[in-house]
């Protein structure tokens, strides 16, 4: 029951949420670090004899999408960090431009739990003139047998570009 209603939760979010972020377009900007979160489990039902609840893993893609029809950008990294802020893996090796309305993503698995449920991404992106900021977002995810779930977490700036 708990999780039919969690399924349903998501779904709202998916289908309600991006109608809340469409009335404004954001400042232009030339860089930024965006922070975004990652949950590589999540707790659900009852607790255990011991005290725990059931957990689910989720697969995390994190996905970065230049917003501009007519300029490039560069991400520079895409950090991935653990619950206790402990750098596990640096995703983008070389700053990578994205083409005029270009996506990239990274994936982490779902049986790579390190992150654990507070896990994030650090995104750090600029470009040479003022520009839309891209969306950056992780999609998590868990499909197996009769169990499936999925949902979105926004990025959200938390520095600009010097």
């Amino acid at each position: 029951m708990l999780l039919n209603l969690f399924r349903v939760a998501a779904l709202c979010f998916l289908v309600i949420a991006p109608s809340a972020f469409a009335d404004e377009a954001p400042p232009l900007s030339q860089g930024e670090t965006v922070y975004a979160p990652v949950y590589s489990d999540v707790q659900y039902g009852n607790l255990d004899g011991s005290g725990n609840p059931s957990r689910m893993p989720l697969s995390a893609m994190l996905s970065i999408r230049n917003t501009n029809p007519s300029a490039p950008i560069t991400i520079k990294s895409a950090r991935y960090y653990d619950s206790a802020g402990k750098l596990l893996r640096e995703f983008i090796e070389q700053p990578t431009t994205l083409a005029p309305l270009e996506s990239t993503e990274v994936f982490v698995e779902h049986r790579d739990m390190a992150g654990g449920s507070g896990a994030n991404f650090l995104v750090v992106w600029e470009s040479s003139a003022p520009v839309n900021p891209p969306i950056v977002e992780v999609v998590h995810a868990y499909f197996f047998g009769n169990q499936s779930t999925a949902f979105i977490s926004p990025g959200r700036a938390i520095q600009t570009a010097p």
